[in-house]
């Protein structure tokens, strides 16, 4: 999983990608991709 500053560009990325808040941080996950794991913060 990534650390980023910003998802702006990496929610873009691919269809699939779903934003999801969780415990005060903000995740991106792929259900088709598994590798595309990104969380801001």
């Amino acid at each position: 999983m990534k650390v980023v500053n910003s998802l702006k560009t990496l929610k873009t990325r691919d269809r699939n990608n779903r934003l999801i808040r969780r415990k005060g941080r903000v995740y991106i996950i792929n259900k088709t991709k598994k590798r595309c794991k990104v969380r801001q913060g």
